[in-house]
């Protein structure tokens, strides 16, 4: 009866595909299957007594708890108008340099992926801000769109990210199944500061990719990104230290904290809750109605957040409970080519599934399933875990589905075509898997500096 799990899993795929919300797909249909595998006699119904359990797990979970704080942190900046400042200060800064304004937006976009880690948000709040101005400057509109696209989804990998967060504490549940399975009893952990420090280097090296492409695209065709006229060319030192300072201070002690080892993921989000609250202070953003607003939409972020993993929970013990676990890894170890295949495989499935799932929905309901199974293999997990981030950003990237295209059409304006945008980041997506390629022929670009922080 174990293909019932498999048929469950497409079943959810469907109801998610008609627009239903997705912690109430995973929570209904496990339960539509649980009663059909309860009346058939092909399901133990004690699997949905643990569930308590595991809703109790995920409610005294202190890795979680960094969510909310993250949360609240991003929507602060974002409401702060951090952006804005930072985007004025740097083409200024770089009006004089070849593909200028594409550089100072990917530094502005790893800025505020460091800051906020929210990948809508930053899309959105650079396609309101930056798109205009690179069309007016006669940037062409599928660089223009690409470039904002991009960088606008450096949230997913650069740390302080929510989706390493979330895929921390799940890659640490699945590297102990996988340990505890190969017979060790007293599993190593892995913690999220360690999935922080494995995407630093990968991040940078994104960032770097962007910019030389944009500089090379400048030189080589210079009629898509013309120079910026020279003659304003000034170094605004003073504007360009007043809008870099308060992020960069920020950056500084949540992410220095969390790799120096002074402060555990959740407290350092605490941190970076407070600073933000001072940033928006600092500027005369913070009025009674605007802490309300920012208050209400970390909640609904919040909520929505733990109503999709409570919902994981219940679908992964079904699926466990038809012994689906049992039978994807006796199809992985069945494959020719071993570890390679199967990490290939699931690669590219979870880069289908980025298609119509967020990342929230593939971290807590895909990544349980497979990722305890090419652990065991002798996968590293940190590597895995940054491969897989990366992975998923490639797909928020790629037309006709990815998220970010469709964050960036809601706020381009009618007069650019849908077809520039899909145009425009495809070079951004050979660039996103350069980066792969990099790191599975590289593992020490993601292992390097964890090992050498937390293991040295």
């Amino acid at each position: 009866m174990e293909w019932l799990a498999l048929i469950m899993f497409l079943f959810v795929c469907l109801i998610l595909l008609l627009g239903y919300p997705v912690a109430f797909s995973l929570a209904g249909a496990s339960l539509i299957f649980a009663g059909l595998g309860i009346a058939i006699g092909a399901f133990d119904d004690s699997f949905i007594h643990l569930l308590p359990n595991r809703i109790y797990g995920v409610m005294i979970n202190p890795t979680l708890m960094a969510v909310p704080l993250f949360v609240f942190m991003g929507v602060v900046l974002e409401k702060s108008q951090v952006a804005e400042r930072l985007l004025d200060a740097m083409a200024q800064a770089f009006s004089g340099v070849k593909a200028g304004l594409g550089i100072s937006i990917t530094l502005v976009g790893m800025l505020l992926a460091a800051s906020t880690g929210i990948v809508g948000a930053t899309v959105v709040t650079m396609g309101l801000l930056s798109l205009p101005a690179m069309l007016k400057h006669g940037y062409s509109a599928q660089y223009s769109s690409g470039i904002i696209a991009a960088t606008g989804t450096l949230g997913q990998i650069i740390p302080p990210s929510i989706a390493l967060v979330l895929l921390g504490d799940v890659i640490s549940s699945a590297y102990q199944q996988a340990q505890l399975k190969q017979g060790i009893f007293n599993p190593e952990p892995v913690s999220v500061g360690e999935l922080f420090a494995g995407a630093v280097i990968p991040g940078l090296i994104l960032v770097l990719l962007y910019m030389l492409y944009s500089f090379g695209l400048a030189t080589f065709k210079p009629a898509s990104i013309p120079e910026m006229d020279k003659t304003q060319s000034r170094f605004p030192l003073k504007s360009l230290l007043s809008a870099l300072l308060p992020p960069l201070v920020l950056i500084v002690l949540v992410l220095g904290s969390i790799l120096a080892g002074f402060a555990t993921p959740t407290e350092a989000a605490g941190v970076g809750a407070t600073g933000a609250l001072l940033i928006a202070a600092l500027h005369r953003k913070l009025s009674l109605k605007t802490l309300q607003e920012i208050c209400v939409s970390t909640l609904h972020v919040t909520a929505m957040v733990f109503m999709i993993l409570i919902g994981a929970s219940l679908f992964s013990l079904v699926f466990r409970g038809f012994g689906g676990e049992e039978l994807i890894h006796q199809f992985f170890a069945n494959l020719p080519g071993g570890v390679i295949t199967a990490t290939l495989i699931v690669m590219l499935i979870m880069f289908l599934l980025g298609f119509i799932l967020d990342f929230i929905e593939i971290t807590f309901v895909v990544v349980p399933l497979v990722a305890p199974v090419l652990l065991a293999m002798g996968l590293d997990p940190v590597w895995l875990g940054i491969m897989i981030a990366v992975n998923l950003q490639t797909s928020f990237l790629t037309p006709p589905f990815g998220f970010a295209l469709f964050y960036l059409r809601g706020v381009a304006p009618d007069s650019l075509p849908t077809r520039a945008i899909y145009q425009g980041v495809i070079p951004f997506i050979f660039l996103q898997l350069v980066l792969m390629a990099m790191m599975a022929y590289w593992p020490i670009l993601t292992t390097w500096l964890p090992d050498t922080i937390y293991k040295s």
